[in-house]
């Protein structure tokens, strides 16, 4: 067994994985988990006929009010950096913060280049704010905010 503080992102990506898992089943949706590990999504969520391609991601503290998840992929292949953006091959992130045990519905369409922030709390309401209780999970897959973009 590890001492605490001693998991490596592989082992966070599993347990956050896990957990959204068993979010998704406790709410009463299907899960599948497509075979092996070279897919752009982790699992597909089945809303009653509805597909989503999830890619799950967990969260951390970027500042005293603010979580970020990276919204792309790395990878290195014989000895070159990659990364790989998900627009067009996953349908939603699902975030989770470990801190506070919450996860977020983030479709792709909605997600900044790169990183992406969640604000909890500040002094102002700016409209670039990507405020964390409008995306918070609370059982239903949410809306999509653009109707234009529907899931494969």
């Amino acid at each position: 067994m590890r001492c605490s503080g001693e998991t490596n992102t592989k082992d966070r990506g599993d347990e956050t994985e896990a957990k959204v898992i068993h979010e998704m089943i406790s709410h009463g949706y299907s899960v599948s988990i497509p075979f092996g590990d070279n897919d752009k999504y982790d699992l597909i969520v089945d809303d009653d006929g509805q597909l989503y391609r999830i890619q799950c991601k967990t969260a951390w503290q970027n500042k005293e009010e603010t979580i970020r998840f990276n919204t792309h992929s790395q990878t290195t292949k014989k000895g070159n950096y990659h990364e790989n953006q998900y627009h067009g091959k996953i349908d939603a992130f699902v975030v989770r913060y470990p801190r506070n045990g919450k996860t977020y519905w983030i479709y792709v369409n909605e997600a900044t280049v790169q990183k992406m922030e969640l604000r909890f709390d500040a002094k102002i309401d700016h409209p670039s704010i990507n405020w964390a209780k409008e995306y918070e999970f609370t059982g239903e897959i949410p809306p999509r905010k653009c109707a234009y973009y529907s899931p494969t």
